[in-house]
């Protein structure tokens, strides 16, 4: 009996520290997730109507827009690049879509020639300057996003412009039915269960430790956000904005871990020479990723038009910073080489709730910039001393 006491001490502080282990490894790896929880329950508890299914539906269709843009500016900044003139492609390709359909062209069609025109042929011209002069993004981007931003001043002349086409209007305005957002949201619930129980399965095949923590923990956070989208779309389904973000966060999360153009991607953000010298063709690779971060902006601004039921030359304004902010919460680093979509997209969620919940608490506009600008900084600190700490 004098020896069971203490082995029974020790198997419960061996239990204690496991679990503590076990909780700071789970706030390590999911430390935005956590975030993003804790400001909702914060901004719940301030404000009732927050945490209700009509602003949380407002809020994931808020979020598409920075999302949309986020997407490719993750791509852009794990190359170790950088694109300001994204808020003003918006601006751009809302006013050019708008002005398009007013001259009696097709919807759809001018849809695919404001892409083509504010998206593709942006793209190539910023790629071109980065990639085969070799002038910092920041410079090249910096000057379209003023070119982009007067272009759109002097075709508007400084106004608006309205759209009466219903269907574009459904773009941005439109709703899946509930039966088949619930439907969509458990099929893809079941998909993500069985991608994240393959893996691990996968991991003991390969004689990889697989701990019961982390299973509980992802069975855990991934019911409850399932529940939540559940209960989000409840209101009236799920927002058409919302599907596309949906798509392009998914392709692009497939395309990054999966394709040989993903891989290209982290070798030049890693080290750019030894990428050369590999054989990547580094001028082509700066060239279709600027086309992409552009055209995804573009596609921003017509989903913006069509939700707006109109266009302003002034919109899109400041979306470069959240963009930016989203992408570095989302764990991408600023020195580039290391990034995830799904990293972004919670970034992206993190900003909309700020956002969503200043304005319901009525904070002035000028103070939330003040926070995002700190949350900016914060989290590049954050990367330093991490990357400090690694090395």
């Amino acid at each position: 009996m004098a020896t069971t006491a203490p082995n029974n001490e020790t198997a419960q502080n061996f239990l204690q520290g496991e679990g503590m282990q076990t909780l700071l490894k789970f706030l390590k790896d999911n430390g935005t997730l956590v975030a993003l929880v804790v400001l909702m329950l914060i901004f719940s508890f301030w404000d009732e109507s927050f945490f209700t299914p009509r602003n949380l539906t407002n809020l994931a269709r808020q979020t598409t827009i920075v999302g949309i843009i986020a997407v490719g500016m993750t791509l852009v900044i794990i190359i170790n690049g950088i694109d300001l003139s994204v808020g003003s492609i918006v601006g751009l390709a809302a006013i050019v879509v708008t002005m398009l359909m007013q001259a009696g062209v097709n919807p759809w069609v001018a849809i695919m020639i404001t892409l083509f025109l504010t998206g593709v042929l942006i793209g190539i011209w910023n790629g071109f300057w980065i990639a085969h002069y070799n002038i910092p993004p920041f410079i090249i981007t910096l000057g379209m996003m003023t070119i982009a931003r007067g272009v759109a001043l002097t075709l508007s002349d400084g106004g608006s412009v309205p759209v009466t086409d219903p269907i574009f209007a459904e773009i941005g305005g439109g709703f899946l039915s509930i039966t088949i957002s619930m439907i969509v949201v458990l099929v893809i619930l079941g998909f993500v269960f069985f991608s994240q129980f393959r893996e691990l399965k996968q991991k003991q095949q390969y004689g990889v430790a697989v701990r019961r923590q982390d299973v509980i923990t992802t069975t855990v956070v991934t019911l409850l956000a399932g529940g939540l989208t559940l209960y989000a779309f409840t209101y009236r389904g799920i927002p058409y904005p919302v599907v596309i973000f949906a798509i392009i966060a998914f392709v692009g999360t497939f395309v990054l871990q999966n394709t040989k153009f993903g891989r290209r991607i982290y070798a030049m953000g890693g080290n750019e020479e030894a990428a050369r010298l590999s054989g990547i063709n580094i001028y082509r690779m700066k060239i279709g990723i600027y086309c992409i971060i552009t055209s995804l902006s573009a596609l921003a601004g017509i989903i913006l038009a069509s939700r707006l039921n109109g266009a302003s030359p002034n919109l899109g304004n400041m979306f470069e910073l959240d963009a930016i902010s989203a992408v570095i919460i989302g764990g991408t680093s600023f020195s580039g080489g290391v990034g995830t979509i799904i990293g972004t997209v919670i970034g992206a969620f993190i900003i909309s709730v700020l956002n969503n919940g200043m304005s319901l608490l009525e904070v002035p506009t000028f103070y939330q910039l003040i926070i995002k600008g700190l949350i900016i900084i914060l989290a590049v600190w954050f990367d330093v001393l991490s990357k400090k700490k690694h090395g």
